[in-house]
């Protein structure tokens, strides 16, 4: 009986844990099951946070969606693009990752500005503003625009009466009148205005006032003694001006990029932009993380946006309308000599020894006499005439020259005029640089590197396509160290706040660079005008360029900088207008930055 109870006590206690054991195992495949679970829905995350899209058969042509069905038509189309790779740019690839964007980048824009600048912007906006001119129907008619011809200057008497003197200001009122010889009753032309004589190799640009009315009025100051001759030209009729200004409203893209991208014998060749349009996911974006300098290229197909190499100019996309074409016709309408009415010329006698009471209405930035350029109100100008001159001059400096083909030229000039400058052969492609001269005996270094993005160069390799105010970063700076900046060529088919944007960037580093070496020399070089040829006025006719130097000038405005005023170093000179001024103008404007360098004692 004893037993009998022990079995059933013992029974009785196993039957709990048995229980027990029986729902614990009950439970484990549950478990089980959300462990698995777990782990499967982590698995799908993360493939689809590294999945690469691009792997989808997807492509942007000219900022549209599109699917290629067939494999064979997109290898064909990067077969094409591969066939458009310059085959001296296979170096080892260096390639440039893109930011990846925090915010959906239909932010992207040409006119957009950084909020601490926005009120800048306006004001640099408003200080360049045009003045309103005509409209442009599509049934317009030529005879009603301006015409050169049936325009006419007429020099004005001396104030207060009797002969000229050197200190005085010549003023020449200017009439426009339309193709019917009927005046204009409204301003907006662009004219351009010198005094000159050819014999004493002398100029000096005249300042245009626009009264708005169709009559205009140049002043000069009179700089030399003897003959001085007044030449006044219409360099675009205000109509055109309208033209121009809904061509860069309607077409702020009309320049494009080129990049391309490489990744073992994958090669693949997009367009590029400061904007494109397009969704976010279609896009690399490029944009500098120091200064916000925006830059887009549409994404590979097959290749991702780490895989970019290099950055050449695409082309541009616009075509006139054949009769807004009649408002840009060369010996017509574009830059061509308005007649006088009058007297063209006058006689200048030497300065009176009281001076003149007459009010100050412009005081250029300089003038030229002898073929030589004689600053006004700034840096005495020394000849440097020989290698010898300039050797002497930069002596134990650093000269770095940042910017477009406009300031290279200083660059080669130099290079070719002082033979003890030697360069040194860093293998870069073109002309797009960097570039490097050396003289060890007088412990001189010269260099030159291109600016950011946009830049129409030819191809380059994309690590080389640096920001100046990022590089200005790197500089030490100092009292041997010379920073020379030119911004301005590349950027005349683009709104103007893409400018403005880029100055801004550029002058919150050389503000940096002054305060942390404030012996450093900063030199800017402005805009130029350039040569009129039709099939380049709709990207860089000199009206654009005209903004781009008007802006520079305000955003520098009470910076410790010195300034080469190319404008009117081109507009003065008896040569004619082109991008890149002849020797005689450039050799000026080294002799310009050289005496900022080596100022007389």
């Amino acid at each position: 009986m004893r037993t009998t109870m022990e079995r059933k006590a013992k029974i009785e206690i196993q039957s709990p844990l048995q229980n027990e054991d029986r729902a614990s195992r009950n439970r484990y495949p549950m478990k089980y099951c959300y462990i698995l679970l777990f782990m499967g829905l982590s698995v799908i995350l993360f493939m689809l946070y590294n999945m690469d899209f691009s792997d989808y058969r997807s492509c942007i042509l000219d900022g549209k969606p599109c699917i290629l069905k067939e494999s064979k038509i997109k290898h064909a189309t990067v077969t094409q693009m591969t066939n458009m790779v310059p085959t001296n740019m296979t170096p080892t690839p260096t390639t440039i990752s893109p930011i990846r964007p925090t915010e959906p980048t239909s932010v992207c824009s040409f006119h957009s500005a950084a909020p601490e600048n926005a009120a800048e912007v306006n004001f640099l906006k408003e200080s360049i503003a045009w003045p309103e001119t005509p409209s442009v129907p599509s049934n317009f008619s030529l005879n009603d625009t301006s015409d050169p011809a049936h325009s006419t200057f007429t020099i004005l008497p001396r104030n207060g009466g009797g002969s000229w003197h050197v200190g005085d200001q010549l003023e020449v009122l200017i009439k426009i009148s339309d193709f019917h010889g009927r005046p204009k009753k409204t301003g907006g032309d662009l004219l351009y205005a010198r005094l000159h004589n050819r014999t004493l190799f002398a100029g000096v640009a005249g300042k245009i006032f626009d009264h708005r009315n169709g009559s205009y009025t140049a002043v000069f100051s009179l700089s030399w003694e003897g003959s001085a001759q007044v030449e006044v030209s219409l360099v675009h009729p205000s109509e055109a001006i309208t033209v121009l200004t809904k061509v860069t409203q309607e077409y702020p893209d009309r320049a494009y990029f080129l990049s391309v991208f490489r990744l073992g014998s994958i090669s693949e060749t997009v367009k590029c932009n400061v904007c494109l349009k397009a969704p976010i996911e279609k896009l690399c974006n490029y944009t500098d993380i120091h200064t916000g300098e925006p830059w887009f290229c549409y994404k590979p197909n097959e290749l991702n946006c780490d895989n970019r190499i290099t950055h050449s100019k695409g082309g541009f996309r616009f075509s006139a309308k054949s009769r807004e074409s009649q408002l840009f016709q060369r010996g017509i309408n574009m830059k061509v000599s308005i007649p006088a009415s009058g007297p063209a010329s006058i006689n200048v006698l030497p300065k009176l020894k009281g001076g003149t009471n007459e009010a100050v209405k412009t005081s250029p930035a300089g003038y030229y006499y002898q073929g030589a350029w004689q600053a006004i109100n700034g840096t005495t100008v020394r000849q440097f005439n020989n290698a010898t001159a300039r050797i002497q001059c930069l002596k134990g400096k650093m000269v770095h020259l940042y910017g477009d083909s406009t300031v290279r030229q200083w660059f080669e000039f130099l290079i070719s005029a002082t033979p003890d400058l030697k360069m040194f052969d860093l293998k870069s492609p073109g002309k797009a640089g960097p570039y490097m001269a050396l003289n060890f005996q007088n412990n001189i270094l010269l260099t030159y590197r291109c600016h950011g993005t946009p830049i129409l160069y030819t191809p380059m390799l994309a690590s080389e396509t640096r920001h100046i105010a990022t590089e200005l970063r790197t500089v030490a700076g100092g009292p041997n160290t010379v920073i020379v900046i030119s911004v301005w060529a590349h950027f005349t088919s683009f709104p103007i706040e893409v400018y403005i944007r880029r100055l801004l960037n550029i002058r919150r580093a050389v503000v940096q660079l002054l305060t942390r070496a404030p012996g450093t020399l900063v030199i800017i070089r402005t805009a130029n005008p350039k040569g009129s040829v039709l099939s380049e006025i709709w990207t860089s006719s000199d009206w654009y360029a005209l903004q781009l130097y008007k802006v520079l000038m305000e955003i520098f405005k009470g910076v410790n900088v010195k300034l080469v005023n190319a404008w009117e170093m081109g507009l003065a000179h008896y040569l004619p207008h082109s991008l890149h001024p002849q020797p005689p103008i450039i050799k000026n404007m080294v002799d310009v930055v050289l005496s900022d360098i080596c100022p007389p004692a």
